[in-house]
């Protein structure tokens, strides 16, 4: 199988892009760690995947708090024995509601805490196992990263610094074998955008942001991350890889 004898931990395990990857990673051989701040819904994960017939674990983490995920990556390398895969997937999204003047501090602090911090954080301890043996790193952007829209400054900031910590880390750990790589999706329908079906007007814009004029799915990401995080892919490193229909490329 792909991933035989690797383990891979998935923050934001719990629901959308994360839990895609999480089913997909275990049922191509990997084990899977499950990481997520909702306990139920992560436990629930990893119980499903377990039932499939493939291996996975549950651990509760806040991507914010470095001593977390610290414990997280122990966990795994004690539990497991190793770490192969790193997916820094964890993240929130901004309501939109705000502009940069309006915008509270602590909103935007939050988001950076997150949807940054957590990043780096992630990158951090987990290339401090895998300098031994290598490994690849993947981290969760965002087209925002190289568009703007209204009202979504945090989120814009985060994602764009995912992108830079991407090319700087893949520079400094190659020299441990280590791959880091990004994915930057467009709308992909998971819980993050749910909020928005209730606009009719807003639903329909979009729809219409990608080239087909659909969303994608968080399984569409999931084959992008697993191909990423695969030996196929053994000669991508420090890039961001578009998985948006295009949205990024045309003007609406």
């Amino acid at each position: 199988m792909r991933f035989q004898g690797q383990v891979a931990i998935v923050t934001g395990g719990a629901g959308g892009i994360g839990q895609a990857s999480a089913r997909l990673l275990a049922s191509q051989g990997a084990r899977v760690i499950v990481a997520d701040l909702d306990a139920t819904a992560g436990e629930a994960v990893a119980a499903e995947i377990r039932e499939a017939g493939y291996v996975a674990t549950f651990h509760p983490v806040d991507v914010s708090v470095y001593e977390q995920v610290e414990a997280l990556v122990r966990f795994a390398v004690d539990t497991y024995g190793q770490l192969d895969i790193m997916f820094n997937n964890a993240g929130i999204f901004g309501d939109g509601s705000q502009n940069v003047i309006d915008l509270p501090i602590d909103v935007y602090k939050r988001m950076i805490s997150i949807n940054q911090d957590g990043v780096f954080y992630g990158i951090k301890a987990a290339a401090a196992v895998m300098k031994e043996r290598g490994g690849v790193i993947i981290n969760t952007a965002s087209i925002y990263a190289y568009i703007a829209d209204k009202n979504q400054l945090p989120y814009h900031a985060s994602k764009a610094a995912v992108v830079g910590m991407t090319k700087a880390s893949a520079l400094e750990l190659g020299r441990y074998n280590i791959r880091v790589v990004a994915i930057a999706p467009g709308m992909i329908d998971t819980g993050l955008i749910d909020a928005w079906r209730e606009d009719e007007r807003v639903w329909n814009t979009i729809q219409k942001a990608h080239m087909r004029r659909k969303l994608g799915t968080a399984e569409q990401v999931a084959n992008v991350v697993a191909f990423l995080a695969s030996d196929e892919a053994s000669f991508l490193n420090g890039h961001a890889y578009f998985v948006d229909d295009g949205a990024a490329s045309f003007k609406r």
